[in-house]
């Protein structure tokens, strides 16, 4: 489904949410399903009745490798739609090799295991598999225990935890591996070692890749980055197309950015909305903003 730039923020926001009433349910910040996840995946490509082309198929099938994995272009598109748990909105965003996210981790076991994950997978407590609120789906990371030195790898297949200050909720086998299972939680370094399942070569250390690992994940060629989406800014919307086209002119010269005019028809006559496109995540969006004071009410669309 694609959403229009022409909705207002509001209705914009809500359709391209994971679902109104979505809840977080985690034990230890472990983030379980949604309350209405049958309604949710409906028609999108996360409905096992679905595939990329946009025909559906038997129950099973999709792109699902021998570990578990789903991967497609349909299912990232999918699963980096902003979204809201609790009343606050998350942007998935564009990530690259060596990237480092410093944080807390915490674990999610037994209460989820077996339950589909965010990306239709089934969640496996033993495997070494992770959520995080905004890495893209089969992100690998390494995950450094700053208290005590251990490391583990796990690949990105859900979305959590959804508490502040947590920026990774790893499997059990995970949390053991770094020694965290009993207090819980634990000071972490995440790093972007890959994408889609796979081990950037250049970021491999054949010495950390224990028999359990090497089961799991494979080194080789990946992406030097995976992006989260593009992004729009709204710097202004007018009755009067004079005003609209006045605003753009100031903006027209932009580097790496392009000023557009979007117009929206409504029963009581049409709105212009000046648009600023090419923003690769919200970041970016809100650093443009902090340098151009004088862009008094600029609003975040993600295209």
């Amino acid at each position: 489904m694609r959403f229009s730039y022409f909705l207002t923020l509001g209705i914009a926001l809500v359709l391209i949410s994971c679902s109104s009433n979505s809840v977080y349910r985690g034990g230890i910040g472990g983030f379980s399903d949604y309350e209405d996840l049958e309604l949710y995946r409906k028609g999108t490509p996360l409905d096992p009745a679905y595939n990329e082309s946009g025909d559906f198929v038997e129950q099973g099938g999709g792109n699902v490798d021998v570990r578990g994995m789903r991967e497609s272009k349909a299912i990232q598109r999918a699963t980096m739609r902003p979204y809201k748990i609790d009343g606050k909105w998350y942007y998935p965003q564009r990530v690259s090799l060596g990237e480092r996210f410093d944080g807390i981790a915490s674990w999610y076991g037994p209460d989820f295991h077996a339950k589909k994950t965010s990306n239709g997978e089934i969640y496996n407590m033993h495997a070494h598999t992770a959520a995080s609120k905004i890495l893209p789906m089969n992100t690998v990371v390494r995950v450094h225990n700053k208290e005590n030195g251990k490391t583990t790898i796990v690949r990105i297949n859900d979305r959590g935890p959804f508490v502040d200050g947590r920026i990774i909720d790893l499997s059990n086998a995970a949390a053991h591996e770094i020694d965290m299972v009993q207090k819980g939680t634990a000071r972490v370094v995440v790093e972007v070692i890959g994408f889609k399942g796979v081990i950037g070569a250049k970021m491999s250390k054949p010495q950390e890749m224990t028999k359990e690992l090497k089961k799991e994940f494979e080194i080789g060629a990946t992406e030097e980055s995976v992006d989260g989406g593009i992004f729009a800014l709204q710097i202004g919307a007018f009755r009067r197309q004079e005003g609209a086209e006045e605003l753009k002119q100031k903006f027209d010269q932009l580097k790496n950015y392009k000023t557009i005019i979007q117009v929206q028809e409504l029963e009581d006559g049409d709105i212009y909305r000046v648009m600023i496109e090419g923003f690769r995540s919200e970041e970016e969006a809100n650093d443009f903003l902090l340098r151009h004071p004088n862009i008094r009410r600029g609003i975040i669309i993600r295209e």
